[in-house]
């Protein structure tokens, strides 16, 4: 298991932005595939973006598109997601995921490592 340490949420007003980082400790960062995911209050955790190890391939939830932009720095062991446009709907908990060699989907199952997440709130 590797420990994810995350940073950035906090509280914006409606089309503002946020960027959130994540970065895995004591782990080879390269070796991951890294991904976003969020959970609204009574829902289910889901899919926001993924970007490959080498960074070459990148995907994104439809209700995002246009608006976030996930990236990573491999020499700073770090993956971002830059969030602009906010709206309300996006407020939820926002979860950094990892996964050793295999890639990050759009199902939170096929996951093997979480961060703690971080709060995200957009007010109108």
């Amino acid at each position: 298991q590797v420990q994810l340490v995350e940073s950035g949420g906090g509280l914006v007003q409606a089309g503002g932005s946020l960027r959130l980082s994540c970065a895995p400790s004591g782990r080879t960062f390269s070796s991951y595939a890294m991904g976003w995911f969020r959970q609204a209050p009574g829902k289910e955790r889901e899919f926001v973006a993924a970007v490959s190890r080498n960074g070459y391939s990148i995907y994104y939830s439809e209700f995002v598109k246009g608006r976030f932009t996930i990236s990573r720095d491999n020499a700073k062991n770090t993956v971002y997601l830059q969030m602009n446009s906010l709206k309300p709907e996006n407020t939820a908990v926002y979860y950094c995921a990892a996964n050793e060699y295999s890639s990050i989907q759009d199902s939170a199952s096929r996951v093997d490592n979480w961060g703690r997440g971080n709060q995200v709130a957009v007010s109108s």
